[in-house]
């Protein structure tokens, strides 16, 4: 069968882009002080990427606020649900993507969308196929790298629209599972959000651009998510070099 995906590993600057961020996560990855003091680096990036992914929902508070215990906002309350969640869910993910959707949903939109329309997409039946195709792809469909993988799911969830309410959350807490999953970022320790947010005119840009499915809207959404990875990855170190 042919891969669906295959043909994004030709389009210009995508392959150098995945090489270069999939580099700069390796090196991050082999910080000496990750093998004392791991726990403490992810617990602290957990809480920046849930504070930057509900940031990219227009709920935008300082991590210091958000970790003094008094930022009540129900959608960066889901964030820190959803973040976390992550370490549980990475073995279900390839397995049953759509399960693991629905709850992630229910995670990042409690209290923030009617409880009756947790953990449903959107009904439309256009919406419905595309859902599977990429569940397809997550449950093996597809033998592109993980981080290319990861961009596509995170655009189409976001292009999809899939869930009402805060479903960037969702669709960035997917891309985190994809990565982890693929053994790309196998303990979740590199804060893609934090990327996106530092890039966020670029992140909406391409995402847009994602949605029209065309080569070079397709093209800059990849390159975006590879830098935004490279840019979680100096965070890694960043931390991890507060910590040594």
């Amino acid at each position: 069968m042919t891969d669906p995906l295959a043909p994004l590993l030709t389009l210009a600057g995508v392959a150098t882009a995945l090489d270069q961020a999939r580099a700069a996560a390796d090196s991050a990855l082999t910080h000496r002080a990750l093998r004392r003091r791991g726990g403490q680096v992810a617990a602290e990036l957990s809480l920046r990427s849930a504070v930057a992914s509900a940031a990219l929902e227009n709920h935008r508070y300082d991590v210091e606020q958000v970790r003094s215990g008094v930022v009540t906002d129900p959608v960066v309350q889901g964030a820190l649900r959803v973040a976390a969640a992550l370490p549980d869910l990475v073995d279900t993910w390839p397995r049953a993507p759509r399960q693991v959707l629905a709850r992630l949903h229910v995670l990042a939109a409690r209290d923030a969308v009617d409880d009756a329309r947790l953990g449903r997409p959107a009904g439309d039946p256009a919406v419905a196929v595309r859902l599977d195709a990429l569940a397809d792809l997550v449950a093996g469909g597809t033998s592109v790298p993980t981080l290319l993988l990861a961009a596509v799911v995170h655009g189409e969830l976001l292009a999809l629209r899939t869930f009402p309410g805060p479903g960037g959350v969702v669709a960035r807490a997917a891309a985190r599972l994809t990565l982890a999953a693929g053994g790309f970022d196998p303990r979740g320790l590199i804060a893609a959000e934090v990327g996106h947010l530092a890039r966020e005119p670029e992140y909406v840009g391409a995402a847009g651009a994602f949605t029209t499915g065309t080569p070079d809207g397709v093209r800059a959404w990849v390159r975006h998510c590879a830098a935004a990875v490279e840019l979680g990855a100096a965070a890694l170190v960043e931390q991890a070099g507060g910590v040594d």
